[in-house]
């Protein structure tokens, strides 16, 4: 073979490589997109139930996640960690745990879950190993929920009507204030009073942070100490307690852009 027979040869093979890298770099490129959390399961707070999140889901929907929400018995903290993990188990990848006041502790154990790719906490509490609802509390000044408790013989708590107007959801129209009055869940004291058994999720996964600047029933003060010792992505609104009743677009944004970096972090 001459030389130039062999160089034109030699460069035929080369030529081949590069074609053969180049469309294998591509494919690798189209098959490789950014992972997204497709599933979104939003657990709701004391005094309430999944109809919470009504105004939430639409918007969520409409960016094509898959949303569920739970409804808690309010009987117990393990009982609504169970109910959690049930929904859990019958998503089909990476979730976004949701939780709103009381139900932070619950995807705080809940949140362990290999499924769950990071956690939204929106006016929430967020105890950690050894720690429950109330002994968090216990450094701040009592907001005024606290007089519009009405305990039952069973060990339950529900919330007067001027509770619910007033200091729960202050800043809703008088006919969502009336339905929640109406449909509000009583809760089992110990909900309350029961220490996280486990290692917080949020101390190992990605999370995010609602804080409620007019919350009358978490102190935003304890909010804004969550958040910060979570290194969460925090927003803060003018919002009662029930954020994502009364600014449900901020609250769904926040949820969607968890569901879009929590398995880039």
């Amino acid at each position: 073979m001459t030389i130039s027979k062999m160089f034109r040869a030699a460069s035929a093979v080369i030529a081949g490589f590069s074609i053969a890298t180049a469309l294998t770099i591509g494919t690798v490129a189209q098959t490789d997109p950014k992972q997204v959390a497709k599933n979104v399961v939003l657990v709701h707070g004391a005094w309430a139930d999944g109809s919470s999140w009504d105004k939430v889901i639409p918007l969520l929907e409409a960016k094509g996640l898959h949303v569920v929400a739970v409804q808690l018995s309010l009987t117990s903290l393990d009982n609504d960690v169970a109910t959690v993990k049930r929904a859990l188990a019958l998503q089909d990848g990476p979730t976004v745990l949701v939780g709103h006041s009381y139900a932070g502790a619950v995807i705080s154990i809940a949140g362990n879950d290999d499924k769950v790719a990071g956690l939204v906490f929106v006016a929430a509490f967020a105890p950690d190993e050894g720690e429950s609802v109330f002994s968090i509390s216990k450094p701040y000044p009592p907001t005024p929920i606290g007089t519009e408790l009405l305990p039952d013989l069973q060990g339950f708590v529900s919330l007067t009507p001027k509770g619910i107007t007033e200091d729960f959801a202050q800043d809703l129209s008088e006919r969502e204030k009336k339905l929640l009055v109406a449909t509000q869940g009583p809760t089992n004291f110990s909900c309350f009073s029961t220490n996280l058994p486990v290692a917080a999720a949020w101390k190992t996964k990605p999370n995010w942070f609602v804080v409620a600047a007019d919350d009358r029933v978490i102190p935003p003060d304890l909010e804004r100490a969550e958040a910060a010792a979570m290194n969460a992505t925090t927003i803060t609104l003018d919002s009662s307690h029930v954020a994502m009743l009364s600014h449900p677009k901020e609250v769904a944004d926040l949820i969607e852009k968890a569901t879009a970096n929590a398995l880039q972090k």
